[in-house]
C-alpha cells in the first residue's frame, strides 16, 4: 500500500492529516514541536483574526457560536487542539522531530518517490510528500546603513509589551502584525512611531457592526463591484490614509494593495499615541534618520516587515523560485517541474484559511489516486503545463479559485477517461 508524508502539524497539516486519514491513506505526520496548531502558539498576545468566526473555520467543525467575531490567538490554539482531540488525530503525529530533508528517490523529479530523513538520522521511504510547514515562520529583516544600538525584534519573536525596553518604539512596516504592534504598544501608553514607506488602505473589520465577508449585499457583487463597494464604505466610514497622516496607495483598488485590516491604528493615531514616520535611511546608535531629514531617537524597534516562505529541508536548486518564493501551479500546489510532492497553505488567498488548506487537500488526494491507478503515466506536470508557474502568496481569492477550477477540470477529465 503506497505511504505518505505530511510536514507539520499547523492548521494547514492538521486539515491534510484528516483528510488523507478519513480517506484511508496510509500517512505519516511529523511536527517540530510538541504541539499542534502551528504559529499560532507563539504568536503575540495581542493577535485576533481579522475574517470573522463564521468563515474562519474548518467545515467540518465550525468554530464555537458563542465566540466574539474574532476569535484571539488563545481561541485558535484552543480551536485546533479541540480539532485535534475531536477526530484522534494526536495519535497520529509523530511530535518534537524536525525533518532535515526530503528528497527525490532516484534521480528524478520525484516521480519515483520521495526519501525523508529526520533530524535523528533516520530515513524514511514515501510515495509522495505533503508541505505543510507554512510560510509564517522564517522573519525578514530589511538592512539599513549604520548600526542601531537599542534593543530590536522582530514581530514573530514579538510576545507583549514587556518586551519593549524604554519608553519610546519604533514599529518598522505597517502591515497587519505592524498595525496590531503599534496598536498594542499605544494602548500601553508607550510613545509609539510607525515607519511608512508605502501606502495602504486601512480597511475596518466590520461595516454596519457586521464582519464584511457576512454582509449579504456585499457577497452579491462581482469582485470589481465589491472592490468599488468596500472603496466607498470606507470613504464615508474611515475617510482615506491622507487624513492620518499616512501616504495614499499607489494602486487605486484593493485588489491591487496589500490586505491591511486594523482601523485601530487610525484610531490612535488621531489620538496622539501613534506617530507616522516616512522609510528609514540610516542608524546611528539608538538614533534613527528618516528619508525626510528628520532624527528621532528610540529605545526599541520592532520589525513587522514579513517572512520568507522558505522550505529549509529541500535540497538547495531542487525547487524552483522567483526572489525567495517557490514557483508553484495548480492553485499554489504542485511545484512547478516537480512530481509528488504537494505543497498546503504555501499561499494566503484573501480571507480565511483554513477552507483553503482543506479545498488543497481534497485537490492533492484525487492527484494521488490518478497516481496510485496509473492514470498519470507522464506525471502531473502534462497536466498543468498550460498554468504559468506562480509566486504570489497574498493573492485575491477569487484569482486563486480560478486556478483552484482550472486545475479541477484537468483532473476531472482525467478521472472520467475511460
Amino acid at each position: 500500500m503506497p505511504k505518505y508524508c505530511i510536514i507539520g502539524a499547523g492548521a494547514a497539516g492538521l486539515a491534510a492529516l484528516k483528510i488523507m486519514s478519513d480517506q484511508g491513506f496510509d500517512v505519516d505526520c511529523f511536527e517540530r514541536t510538541g504541539r499542534v496548531g502551528g504559529h499560532w502558539n507563539t504568536d503575540y498576545d495581542a493577535l485576533h483574526l481579522i475574517t470573522s468566526r463564521n468563515l474562519s473555520g474548518y467545515d467540518d467543525y465550525p468554530m464555537p457560536a458563542h465566540w466574539p467575531n474574532f476569535p484571539s490567538r488563545d481561541q485558535l490554539v484552543e480551536y485546533y487542539n479541540a480539532y485535534a482531540d475531536r477526530f484522534g488525530l494526536r495519535d497520529r503525529i509523530t511530535f518534537n522531530v524536525e525533518v532535515a530533508d526530503a528528497r527525490p528517490t532516484h534521480a528524478d523529479n520525484g516521480a519515483g518517490g520521495w526519501t525523508v530523513t529526520l533530524a535523528d538520522g533516520s530515513v524514511h521511504a514515501y510515495d509522495g510528500v505533503l508541505v505543510a510547514n507554512g510560510h509564517l515562520w522564517a522573519p525578514k529583516v530589511p538592512g539599513y546603513p549604520g548600526e542601531y544600538t537599542g534593543k530590536q525584534l522582530h514581530s514573530a519573536q514579538y510576545t507583549n509589551t514587556d518586551d519593549i525596553e524604554g519608553d519610546r518604539v519604533l514599529v518598522v512596516g505597517t502591515g497587519n502584525s505592524g498595525c496590531d504592534l503599534a496598536v498594542d504598544a499605544a494602548q500601553h501608553r508607550i510613545r509609539t512611531s510607525v515607519s511608512v514607506r508605502q501606502g495602504h488602505y486601512y480597511q475596518p473589520k466590520t461595516f454596519f457592526g457586521k464582519p464584511r465577508s457576512e454582509i449579504a449585499f456585499l457577497g452579491e457583487l462581482s469582485p470589481s463591484e465589491f472592490d468599488l463597494a468596500t472603496r466607498l464604505l470606507m470613504r464615508v466610514t474611515v475617510g482615506t490614509p491622507a487624513e492620518y497622516g499616512l501616504p495614499m496607495p499607489e494602486r487605486e483598488t484593493l485588489a491591487e494593495n496589500a490586505p491591511i485590516v486594523n482601523d485601530l491604528m487610525l484610531y490612535w493615531i488621531q489620538h496622539g499615541r501613534i506617530e507616522v514616520r516616512p522609510a528609514i535611511e540610516r542608524f546611528d546608535g539608538l538614533d534613527v534618520h528618516f528619508s525626510d531629514g528628520t532624527v528621532e531617537e528610540y529605545s526599541t524597534v520592532l520589525w513587522a516587515t514579513g517572512f520568507s516562505p522558505r522550505i529549509p529541508f529541500l535540497p538547495q536548486g531542487l525547487i524552483r523560485e522567483a526572489g525567495d518564493v517557490p514557483l508553484r501551479q495548480g492553485g499554489a500546489i504542485v511545484p512547478a517541474g516537480l512530481e509528488k510532492l504537494y505543497l498546503v497553505g504555501l499561499i494566503a488567498p484573501r480571507g480565511a484559511q483554513a477552507p483553503v488548506y482543506q479545498i488543497q487537500t481534497r485537490l492533492i488526494t484525487r492527484m494521488l489516486r490518478l497516481h496510485e491507478e496509473g492514470k498519470l503515466p507522464h506525471g502531473i506536470g502534462p497536466l498543468l503545463a498550460h498554468q504559468e508557474p506562480d509566486d504570489r502568496i497574498d493573492i485575491v481569492r477569487t484569482a486563486w479559485l480560478d486556478q483552484i477550477d482550472d486545475t479541477e477540470r484537468a483532473v476531472r477529465a482525467v478521472e472520467e477517461a475511460a
